[in-house]
């Protein structure tokens, strides 16, 4: 299923006590896959309220909404050698990406194939039956306009370590952006809910029915020429679908370029979110040895600061 397109439907009590995925795959023709990760995603709503785990079970009658903007292809992910995967590091455990712009992480509406995941099968076949079968080995994502480092599992056991270091928030995950204005403060904590959009269902927004959302930022470099702009340093406390561009548009600086959240100008025009993920660390998930890893940014994003005094 694909295209902007959302399911409402009034579940009768005679469903308590079933799972949450379960009744989400009935009442939208999808798997149950392919449901749990609409769960997980903050696609479903429970009486308004945004479900957060698919294995919980209905209490009695209840709406249950669906957003199915973004809903991935039913097929499994096929094979594609001609797919680049610049790697950092690989060994029998991780692999480490260094993601160039442009590139989608995994299959989903309006982009079946040509994906990384689709490129990471052709090199690492095992990978299939890691983690969801939909998106195997993904721990974590990067928008498609955003580059920069990404850790993915080779094997189950270290696609359970990722996850629960992801969940811990022991990952450091730090980014490079460009934003609009002057933040007052030369460093803060943006501490708000993320969840989808009530008016624009593709958009996340900053809502009370949101899942708990943490970004810190600090100011790098102030510009005043020829427009006035920021760069900022942001670290991750958790991992919500576009949630250094929501945090910071909401705190009325929006990241340079990024037109799906008010960043976009004709003033400094820039062909992606100004947006790089320039250091990840996480400790291996077998050796426990902790990894560091670094990405200069891209000459892109280098050829728009270097407009800037």
């Amino acid at each position: 299923m694909s295209g902007d397109r959302r399911v409402v439907v009034e579940v009768p009590e005679s469903l308590a006590g079933e799972r949450i995925d379960r009744v989400v795959a009935m009442v939208t023709d999808v798997s149950r896959t392919e449901a749990a990760r609409l769960v997980s995603e903050g696609a479903v709503t429970i009486d308004g309220v945004v479900a957060t785990r698919g294995a919980d079970r209905l209490t009695g009658a209840v709406e249950i909404a669906v957003d199915l903007d973004e809903t991935a292809a039913v097929e499994l992910p096929q094979a594609d050698a001609s797919i680049e995967v610049p790697t950092v590091h690989v060994d029998e455990h991780v692999i480490v990406i260094d993601k160039p712009a442009d590139l989608v992480i995994h299959p989903g509406a309006g982009h079946l194939s040509g994906t990384l995941v689709n490129g990471l099968l052709a090199r690492y076949p095992e990978m299939a039956s890691v983690g969801d079968p939909l998106r195997p080995g993904v721990v974590h994502r990067l928008d498609r306009g955003t580059s920069g480092l990404l850790m993915v599992a080779r094997t189950q056991v270290a696609y359970q370590s990722l996850v629960e270091q992801l969940a811990a928030r022991s990952v450091d995950r730090q980014y490079r952006t460009l934003v609009w204005g002057h933040p007052e403060s030369p460093r803060g904590l943006v501490d708000a809910p993320i969840g989808r959009s009530p008016k624009h269902p593709t958009k996340m927004a900053v809502t009370e029915r949101g899942k708990p959302a943490r970004t810190r930022y600090e100011v790098e470099t102030l510009f005043t020429e020829p427009v006035v702009v920021a760069e900022l340093v942001c670290r991750l406390e958790t991992g919500r679908t576009h949630q250094i561009r929501v945090h910071l548009s909401a705190i009325g600086h929006s990241v340079v370029g990024d037109d799906r959240y008010r960043g976009a100008r004709e003033s400094l025009p820039c062909p992606r979110p100004y947006l790089h993920a320039e250091r990840l660390g996480f400790d291996h998930p077998v050796s426990g040895e902790r990894l560091e890893f670094e990405s200069a940014v891209p000459d892109d994003l280098l050829a728009i600061r270097a407009r800037l005094s």
